[in-house]
Order: structure tokens, then sequence, then C-alpha cells
């Protein structure tokens, strides 16, 4: 019950001030839209790479939030409140990681459709984008709030944050986008979902116990 209150205040105060969730599905869809100027209008080209283009795009969006993940309430103190509510660190840190998720991770996976559509991706492969992507927010939601954790009252930890998150998201880009282009080759993408579902098996249970940690060190 604790976690679903504390879930509950985490997506009413995202709605509350929605400019984040809008600034990262803006930031999603204009990048996609960027790169038809510098690639050309080949429909052939963009169907090529549109599946690296729609990861690469959702990557990115989805680090627009997380500086502000924690920041907000370690700065009025509601860090602390948050911390003695009764769930321990690591179930704090999995209540936020889902919160991220439903606020940004799940607007992300709605627009990725029109935005694959307006790269001219074929329609059949469609459904294995947004199964590696349903996949692959969650574990960048888990991956982000472990990082937005530790970088928690460093300086500079806007910058920080990034460097820390994307070359643990790397594979996560890799096997995404290896799923799609799998599946227009002819092939199955099942293996390259099957490790992206191993990757969120490990991020599950790891990311929340690193966060944890990261917030019990930040307000000590």
């Amino acid at each position: 019950m604790i976690a679903l209150a504390m879930l509950a205040r985490e997506t009413q105060l995202s709605f509350r001030h929605g400019a984040d969730t809008l600034a990262a599905v803006l930031f999603f869809l204009l990048t996609g839209a960027l790169f038809p100027l510098a690639l050309g209008p080949s429909p052939e080209m963009l169907a090529r790479f549109a599946p690296g283009i729609v990861w690469v795009a959702a990557l990115l969006a989805a680090l627009l939030p997380l500086d502000r993940l924690f920041g907000a309430d370690f700065e009025d103190g509601s860090l602390d409140q948050l911390l003695l509510s009764g769930l321990p660190a690591s179930g704090v840190a999995l209540v936020k990681a889902a919160a991220h998720w439903l606020v940004t991770g799940l607007p992300l996976l709605v627009a990725a459709g029109p935005e694959a559509i307006m790269l001219r991706m074929p329609s059949d492969l469609l459904a294995t984008l947004l199964a590696g992507l349903l996949i692959g927010t969650l574990a960048l939601s888990l991956l982000g709030t472990a990082g937005a954790a530790i970088v928690l009252g460093a300086r500079r930890g806007g910058v920080l944050l990034p460097l820390l998150v994307l070359p643990l998201a790397t594979p996560i880009l890799i096997f995404g986008a290896g799923a799609v282009e799998a599946g227009a080759a002819g092939l199955s993408p099942q293996p390259h979902l099957l490790l992206l579902g191993a990757i969120l098996a490990l991020a599950l249970p790891l990311c929340p116990i690193a966060a944890g940690a990261a917030l019990r060190a930040a307000c000590e």
C-alpha cells in the first residue's frame, strides 16, 4: 500500500508539472525529424536507418527528466521523509523508476509508432520495434534511476548523469535495433528480444539496490 501511495504521489506530481514529459516527447519527435534532413528524403535509406534513429532518439529523450528524478525531493527534504516512510531505500528507488517509466517511457512508446511511420519503416516491423521498446524503456528507467541516485548531490550532476548512463545503456540500444534489423532481413527477432529481457531481469533487482545505497549515502 505504501508503494502504491508513493507511486500515485509521484505520477500526480509529474502530471501536475507536465513540462518534463512534453519536453521528452517533443525532443524525441524533433530528433527523429532531423535525420531525414541530414540523410536525405530517400524512402529506402530512411527505412534502413529507422530502427536506429528511433532507438537513439528514445534513449536520449529518456535521459532528459532524470536529473529532476530525485533532485527536487533532495532539495526540499522530501527525500528524507520518503526514506522514513517504511519502504526500504531500494523500494523507494523502484517506485521512482516505475513513475519515470509511466510519465516518460510510456509516452515515448506511444510516440514511437508515428515516428517510425514518418521514417518509412515497414508496417510489419512495427510490432517488433514496439516490443523491443517496451522492454528497453523499462530497463532504461531502472538504469537511469540508479544513475540519478548515484550523482545526487554531486557538482555538475546533470553533466555526469548522461556520461554514466549512456555506456550502460549501449547493449539495450544494440539489441533493440538489432531485433528490428533481424526482422527486416527475414530472421527471427526473438534472440534479440530475449537478450533485452535478460538485461531487464538483471536490472530489476540490481538497479534499485544500487540506487537505494546511493540515496542513503546522499542523505547522511
